[in-house]
């Protein structure tokens, strides 16, 4: 192997982001200002076990300077100070599915097994335990602050791309405390989103908007709830259907759930190109079942994960990487830790249409990385045993966002203040920085905590 790797420098339904928001895609804007939270003030190397695009090295170095990844070696850099991380250095980890703004909820206990994802959201259990909190928080705290809870919550787990926000936090201007990558990123919009497909007039403006993007080329990515419920429930499967009739089976559609299409159903989409995103916890809670994913991967369709939201769903994307492996050797379709890695890192990155940015360490690329405590001699096995507790380090662009107290010291020159919190996450001193906001955020974790408890003091913890 090379020394060193190098590489390119559940709300309502029928409205899509760029419906609720106005938002179109203008790629000749400038990207938006760097971000601005700790950026070290030196270049640096992290030591560590290093999950390459070529595989896992036991041992390696990640220099990272300017807010990009500089190096990538077998040998130790002379230039540059080192920390001796003795974990799992990796991508951060991409999200591909999730409500943000309900995961500030407790987990819900579903009271019955439901046949697709209208009936629950129909239910009185649902509307009385999520629904109407939702909206008397809505009215009673600022439009972001929700949002930034929920990326705190991703932060701590090693998450640095989620999927599915409804705040404007992701906008041409304005930058996110992690990516949101549905919405701008690296100074576009290049991605979509649609609850649900549209019936009727309901919606069709959006979607066909949606779909000229895509014939265009300045869509490469389109998330799309489709079949969410258990196999053999006709409603599904007039979904199924009707999103076949209106050709929304491109190579850009990244179908979330699909958790009552059959065999045949997956083998034609894949066919078609489209992608897999797959949140096996919520599926089983709410109906019993979940996608045949192990039919998608063997019909060559590229699968990902999202943890979808708290109240269903689990409770970190770590977690529900466990439930997938699980799931697929249930299925008959066991997976390699490395494949299950790349579930999260690089083939997110590719559903994403975001592979020249995300996903990989390679020579200049942005420096979102992570890295975790070693628990198992093959790297790859330790990312998929850990859990946030393992979490050492998180950073986004080259900023430290989240880490050990003693490392964000040594790398950022940072210390606590209005921004930068010392924190105690499972046991273990941690600072976190929220410094880079967004309008209307409250600044610290500790005012966005405070708020929403005002408002609803039942809100699902952190760090637990």
């Amino acid at each position: 192997m090379a020394d060193s790797v190098t590489g390119a420098g559940s709300a309502s339904g029928g409205v899509s982001f760029e419906e609720a928001y106005g938002r179109g895609i203008t790629d000749e804007l400038p990207p938006p200002p760097r971000r601005a939270r700790a950026l070290p003030p030196t270049p640096f190397a992290l030591r560590g076990a290093v999950i390459t695009p070529d595989g896992a090295w036991s041992a390696g170095y990640v220099t990272v300077a300017d807010g990009r990844i500089d190096r990538v070696s077998r040998r130790r850099p002379t230039s540059v100070p080192v920390l001796e991380t003795e974990g799992v250095i990796l991508p951060g980890l991409l999200d591909l599915h999730g409500h943000p703004e309900f995961n500030v909820f407790a987990a819900w206990e579903p009271p019955k097994v439901y046949a697709n994802r209208y009936a629950w959201r129909r239910s009185s259990a649902y509307k009385q335990l999520v629904r109407d909190p939702q909206n008397a928080l809505r009215d009673a705290v600022p439009p972001q602050t929700q949002t930034r809870y929920a990326e705190v919550r991703a932060l701590v787990g090693g998450v640095t791309g989620i999927q599915g926000a409804a705040s404007t936090s992701s906008s041409a201007s304005a930058e996110p405390l992690v990516r949101n990558i549905d919405r701008w990123a690296f100074g576009s919009h290049r991605a979509r989103s649609l609850v649900d497909l549209p019936t009727g007039n309901f919606g069709k403006e959006s979607f066909d908007r949606i779909m000229a993007h895509i014939a265009a080329g300045t869509v490469n990515a389109f998330y799309l709830h489709l079949s969410e419920g258990r196999r053999g429930d006709e409603v599904s499967a007039d979904e199924f259907r009707r999103f076949i009739d209106l050709g929304a089976a491109t190579p850009a559609t990244n179908i979330i759930h699909g958790s009552a299409l059959t065999r045949a159903e997956l083998h034609e989409v894949a066919d078609a190109g489209c992608r897999l995103v797959w949140s096996p916890q919520s599926n089983l809670r709410l109906y019993g079942e979940t996608t045949l994913a192990g039919e998608a991967l063997a019909a060559g369709m590229p699968v990902t994960l999202g943890a979808d939201w708290l109240p269903s769903g689990s409770t970190s994307l770590l977690a529900e990487m466990k439930v997938a492996r699980r799931e697929l050797a249930r299925q008959g379709h066991p997976v390699a830790a490395a494949d299950l890695v790349a579930m999260v890192t690089s083939v997110a990155a590719r559903a994403a249409g975001l592979e020249e940015h995300l996903g990989s360490i390679a020579v200049g690329r942005p420096a979102d990385l992570l890295v975790l405590e070693r628990h198992h001699r093959d790297p790859y096995e330790s990312v998929c045993l850990a859990d946030p507790s393992w979490v050492e380090l998180v950073c986004i662009g080259g900023d430290v966002t989240y880490g050990r107290a003693d490392w964000f010291d040594q790398l950022s020159g940072a210390a606590a203040g209005s921004t930068i919190e010392d924190l105690t996450a499972w046991g273990k001193p941690m600072r976190l920085d929220t410094g880079f906001q967004a309008p209307g955020v409250a600044p610290s974790l500790t005012e966005i905590r405070a708020l929403l408890t005002s408002a609803y003091p039942p809100v699902g913890p952190i760090f637990a």
